[in-house]
């Protein structure tokens, strides 16, 4: 699993931040990027986004209830996150997190139920059994659904979303902090990291969506909206070129200043990290979705349905593998070098183990199902509620 090159100090010579820590990051992106979606609807008023408003709200709430899982199975003893909350320290960037995290799931939460009231209580008042006591107990005892009660939900809403886009970036864009703020390891302190990070978190929830969009309506029979398609495939581009902008900027200015560490960092994205950063990341993962979603974009009115919906869907699944890989990159690459900078280590994940890659699967997939129960229990392509 570990091989060494060159001088390492002692402290060296394991990688400790391993596959679970290239999740956290991964799963927390694809939070914010979807409920930035969703907000360009309820906040901003944009009517192409309106049959996935909905649904982009319940794919952000089940990746953020997951969202913890990979730190705390990274943990040997993952009571201990309990101590953020009973001896907090607000100084902490490592706690950080958790307050960041509690209150944006509770404006997630509050926006979730608030959307959905109408549907709840109408669920509650047909059904029978036990559906119904499970709709009773979602709608909270609330059952007026008049039109002034509407009307203030949906501003209520619209003030939600718009504090949720500022919550949904600083919760990612802290991630990045987290790695900028390590004065020690020159791939990771940059002024760039908690951007760089941010605009690929939109990213990868963008791509997510068009991929869970477009199986859903084949799964459920309907048809897909092509005005839905053409505006995710627009936002996707715009923050796909901003975003690979940002990373080769920050290679460039490392690379042109030439200091000392750019010695060891073009040893490590020439060599140990040539496959998944030239390769995966910068040709697979940006230059050929680039390629499809300006064709998508640039040629909307003149494609046939099929054609746009699989342009968008091969973008959006070669982003998300792009935006794996950048996790991985920067995790990984920021700890197979030594603090010498003269010697270098080898890392392959296992595919067993709390940390392997059958995990990192099986964590992805826990999302991927609570967005179909989701689905099932909440109609999120229903557009009736507070229209």
């Amino acid at each position: 699993m570990f091989e060494s090159i060159g001088f390492l100090f002692p402290n060296d010579l394991h990688v400790h931040w391993t596959l679970m820590i290239v999740m956290y990051p991964y799963i927390t992106g694809l939070v914010a990027g979807a409920f930035i979606v969703s907000s360009m609807y309820h906040v901003f008023g944009k009517e192409e986004f309106k049959p996935i408003g909905r649904y982009s709200l319940l794919v952000s709430l089940a990746f953020l209830v997951v969202a913890t899982l990979p730190l705390l199975l990274h943990l040997g003893h993952p009571e201990r996150s309990f101590n953020i909350v009973i001896t907090p320290n607000f100084s902490s960037a490592m706690a950080g997190f958790g307050f960041l995290y509690a209150f944006y799931l509770l404006i997630l939460l509050l926006e979730v139920w608030l959307v959905f009231r109408p549907d709840i209580i109408e669920c509650a008042r047909a059904s029978t059994g036990f559906r119904r006591a499970m709709y009773k107990f979602l709608a909270l005892g609330v059952y007026d659904i008049s039109p002034q009660t509407l009307k203030r939900d949906r501003r209520v809403v619209t003030i939600l979303a718009a504090v949720g886009i500022p919550a949904a970036c600083t919760l990612h864009g802290y991630v990045g902090f987290l790695f900028g703020a390590i004065k020690a390891n020159p791939w990771w302190s940059t002024p760039l990291m908690p951007v760089i990070f941010l605009f690929s978190a939109v990213v990868s929830g963008i791509a997510a969506l068009i991929i869970f969009y477009q199986i859903s309506m084949k799964v459920r029979g309907e048809q897909i909206d092509q005005r839905c398609i053409s505006g995710l495939s627009r936002i996707l581009w715009y923050f796909l070129i901003v975003t690979v902008t940002l990373e080769l900027l920050e290679i460039i200015t490392l690379g042109y200043e030439r200091a000392e560490e750019w010695e060891v960092i073009s040893q490590i994205l020439t060599h140990q990290l040539s496959f998944s950063f030239i390769s995966v990341q910068m040709i697979g993962g940006a230059l050929i979705p680039m390629i499809l979603l300006g064709i998508a974009v640039l040629m909307d009115k003149h494609l046939l349905p099929p054609l746009r919906n699989t342009l968008a869907f091969v973008a959006g699944s070669l982003l998300m593998m792009q935006v794996l890989a950048m996790r991985w990159n920067v995790v990984i690459g920021g700890q197979i070098f030594s603090k010498s900078l003269r010697g270098f280590r080898d890392y392959s994940a296992e595919f067993l183990g709390k940390e392997g890659i059958l995990v990192a699967i099986i964590i992805f997939a826990i999302p991927c199902l609570l967005v179909y129960v989701f689905n099932r229990i909440l109609p999120s392509f229903q557009t009736k509620e507070l229209d």
